[in-house]
């Protein structure tokens, strides 16, 4: 069989931010009629790629040809106007305005000076129908699902006679009826000779809907086949790039204490599917699973950042399990984000300040102030602890590097004698050195038997220090395994999905 004719190539890209590389000579090509799988893990360039495709981004050195032709995109509409458009995760539509007002927004149909409403309305029932949406074009866009406003960004994107559709993790807030009305319309587009570029984290849509896959890491391309070629186990291992030479800090511990927390059935509605885990006191526990697996989503609502429908929590006081909310539950839990430098620390502030905050009612005296002798006191011994490389205690936390950044969130919630952290990707962003730092910093936490929840993108790290892993694939634990498992094991737990895919197809 003839392969399709190449319709997008991009050859040697390279971008860096602030002298550091985001794509280092990336090559990415694609071709009429079929769906490329862009995969991996969160930061390996997937974003900055598609940002150069779609004009937002100009980069430093290599070149993009559509139909052999070299192409340089000055703005995001001058890539619209050769045929390239995104249909974001995050859809960006104007709810209280019509399903047709959405589609031509940028380019209102005229008659004489007036918008021409029956003109709009005509040409938005023939994008829906070609897409099979059965929603009408006066429909206000406040009143659809998230699947039909979808359809209404593919729409918009047809009238711009789109050649280049890049998908953006798209199913993340379907149903799954809508997820499968998806892939049929991306067939659809297929048909017609439309390229599409999906971006996902859920392995076995890639083997539904996509013939190739192209998967980044580190800014780099490292692999480029077809489906057939390829199945999720080596997936995850090209995303992952997991190495097998990477010491174990700790040997894995059996615990057989009883649980510090239990979680049982901890749901809320389209995101996390009655979850139930226990984890006792010096255990490290590994939550493993791809990005938009609910991770995060598990760890914000335990302490009640994000909302919960079902589900209970127990909680260990030192007298026995006693029932607790994520509310209360939050005053025992040290939490370390993914995002030290948005949601972990205030950077204007010092390292004495940013230790302080959550320790503030230890720390005022009898007129309710704060004591600058007692802060500055629990900021040196913090410095000392976590051996933090500041010129002082006063130095502003912004200017730190990413490690010492980290250790100072560490430091903040250690100052509150947490018994419980939850660690969500804790040493991303870090240079090899300061990550074995932090993951020392783990094990000293769990021998004083202060048990450890911990998020990691890197399986490799995971498999430094952890106990036992509990495996989370969409919103749900669907497995458990020992901490002596092996890579092959840890990889095969989360392909088992888009192999079974891969097998219906």
């Amino acid at each position: 069989m003839t392969a399709s004719p190449v319709v997008l190539r991009m050859d040697g890209i390279s971008k860096a931010f602030a002298g550091t590389a985001a794509l280092r000579n990336a090559f990415l090509e694609a071709r009429s009629g079929e769906a490329l799988a862009l995969m991996g893990a969160n930061g390996a360039g997937k974003s900055t790629l598609m940002n150069v495709l779609g004009g937002v981004l100009s980069p430093d050195s290599g070149k993009i040809s559509i139909n052999g032709r070299e192409i340089a995109f000055r703005s995001p509409r001058d890539a619209a106007s050769h045929g390239i458009t995104f249909v974001h995760q995050e859809l960006t539509m104007f709810p209280t305005m019509t399903v047709a007002e959405n589609i031509f927004i940028d380019d209102l149909p005229s008659s004489g000076p007036l918008t021409s409403v029956g003109e709009m309305a005509r040409q938005s029932q023939s994008l829906l129908a070609r897409l099979g949406a059965a929603i009408s074009p006066h429909d206000r866009v406040e009143q659809l699902s998230i699947g039909d406003r979808q359809l209404v960004e593919i729409a918009r994107a047809l009238r711009h006679r789109a050649r280049i559709i890049i998908f953006d993790e798209p199913t993340s807030s379907l149903t799954a009826p809508e997820r499968q009305r998806l892939f049929d319309v991306i067939r659809g587009l297929k048909s017609d000779g439309v390229v599409i570029i999906y971006i996902t984290h859920f392995l076995d849509e890639i083997f539904s809907v996509c013939e190739r896959v192209t998967v980044m890491r580190n800014g780099e391309t490292a692999w480029t086949s077809s489906m057939s070629e390829v199945d999720p186990a080596k997936v995850v291992h090209l995303m992952l790039g997991v190495t097998e030479n990477e010491g174990r800090i700790r040997h894995p511990k059996t615990s057989i204490s009883s649980p510090l927390l239990s979680v049982e059935g901890l749901s809320r509605a389209g995101v996390l599917h009655a979850v139930s885990f226990d984890i006792r006191p010096g255990e490290i526990v590994g939550l493993w699973g791809l990005l938009g697996s609910g991770r995060t989503e598990l760890l914000r609502a335990l302490i009640g950042l994000d909302p919960i429908d079902d589900g209970s929590l127990r909680w260990d006081n030192g007298d026995g399990a006693v029932p607790v909310v994520p509310a209360q539950l939050h005053a025992h839990v040290g939490i370390v984000t993914e995002d030290r430098r948005g949601e972990g620390l205030h950077l204007p502030l010092s390292v004495a300040e940013n230790v302080a905050l959550p320790n503030l009612s230890s720390l005022l005296n009898r007129w309710k102030l704060v004591d600058r002798g007692r802060q500055n006191s629990l900021a040196d011994s913090m410095i000392r602890r976590l051996r933090i490389k500041v010129s002082g205690r006063q130095q502003g936390v912004g200017t730190l590097s990413g490690g010492n950044q980290q250790k100072v969130v560490f430091g903040r919630w250690l100052a509150t004698s947490p018994r419980l952290f939850l660690l969500d990707e804790p040493t991303r962003g870090l240079d090899v050195s300061a990550k074995t730092e932090i993951m020392r910093l783990v094990v000293e936490l769990a021998e004083q038997q202060c048990s450890v929840l911990l998020v990691s993108s890197e399986l490799e790290e995971l498999m430094r220090v952890c106990d036992r892993y509990l495996i989370i694939s969409r919103g749900r634990i669907i497995g458990q395994l020992p901490g002596s498992a092996d890579t092959h094991a840890l990889m095969q737990s989360i392909a088992m999905l888009g192999e079974e895919a891969k097998v219906a197809s």
